[in-house]
């Protein structure tokens, strides 16, 4: 028996809507999960709602189960906490994360929701994705006690970063952002803050998420000789300019990428997606990682907020959608 559902598509750049959708009735191995909340990633999601997705990452960015192709019309989003309606037996009840875009409803196979750890609340959950960013990042940094660490950047994803680095015994760390609010966020996470002129230097890692040209410059600024800036920053279609003359050579400086589509080189042989996601989920036992979550709107509102996400209009960390 099929059933009716509402999603949220991007209809053309800088345009939304929702649509009704039919969900089939789940086969053997899927499962019926009716979403509970789900989350606007502000970084990727608004490039894609401006239509700033290169043609040459069409294909590498799509999400697991995009509808569409950019720039539009296209159904996309990873972040939505829901509860499993039907499926097998050890499932049906049970809240599950999934890499799902906005839809009320949906049907997708067992080996793509994983279950949320009792401890970890749904409305919490939906920073999985983000949470899981930032475990690779740093399975790519690989910090070390005692190191001298900034974030630059005080977004979802550099929030995420900072939070996790909290826990790291004997590091000193500041999280660098230019807008005084994120003071606040800092100390719900118990991490130092400063604006960008007032940062510590001699950073042996700086990891960098503000994805401005700015911020790119002021991280390789901050470090101490031998220091590494990890990029965590995606600039869409935009061209940066990066500070490679004066010291960068003579202190060996180095620029390297992390990005999540693919299971850090250093945990490659012992971890899977699964693995990686699960833990993710883990770590968000963690009440304070609630200080990211700065706005909520029902899916209804979607269309018309939206854009407000995009230009800034609505200040946000991460944005949840909640549903009837």
């Amino acid at each position: 028996m099929n059933r009716s559902a509402r999603a949220f598509w991007l209809r053309s750049p800088g345009h939304g809507e929702l649509r009704e959708v039919t969900v089939p009735e789940p086969a053997a191995g899927e499962v019926l999960v009716r979403t509970l909340y789900s989350a606007v990633s502000r970084g990727t999601e608004t490039l894609v709602f401006r239509g700033r997705v290169p043609q040459s990452q069409h294909a590498v960015m799509r999400a697991p189960f995009q509808e569409g192709d950019f720039p539009g019309p296209v159904k996309y989003g990873y972040l939505n906490v829901g509860v499993v309606e039907q499926g097998p037996d050890t499932l049906t009840g049970r809240t599950v994360f999934c890499l799902y875009p906005h839809q009320s409803r949906y049907v997708v196979p067992v080996s793509a929701v994983t279950p949320v750890p009792d401890r970890v609340p749904a409305g919490r959950a939906v920073l999985a994705g983000t949470v899981e960013t930032a475990v690779n990042a740093l399975w790519d940094a690989a910090p070390l006690i005692g190191d001298r660490i900034a974030v630059v950047g005080g977004g979802m994803v550099g929030c995420s970063v900072a939070a996790l680095l909290a826990r790291f015994p004997g590091i000193r760390l500041q999280l660098v952002d230019t807008d005084p609010a994120r003071a606040a966020t800092a100390e719900a996470l118990g991490v130092d803050f400063a604006a960008p002129d007032d940062a510590l230097g001699d950073c042996d890692l700086v990891v960098h998420a503000s994805a401005s040209e700015q911020g790119l410059a002021r991280a390789l600024g901050l470090l101490t000789a031998e220091g590494t800036v990890l990029e965590l920053s995606w600039y869409g279609d935009r061209r940066v300019s990066l500070p490679l003359g004066e010291a960068f050579h003579s202190r060996r400086l180095t620029v390297r990428s992390s990005q999540v589509g693919a299971v850090s080189p250093a945990r490659r042989a012992s971890r899977g997606y699964a693995d990686r996601l699960a833990l993710a989920l883990d770590l968000l036992a963690d009440p304070a990682l609630d200080a990211l979550i700065t706005g909520e709107s029902a899916f209804e509102e979607l269309p018309e907020v939206m854009p407000g996400l995009a230009t800034g209009e609505i200040p946000a960390l991460c944005h949840r959608i909640r549903y009837a």
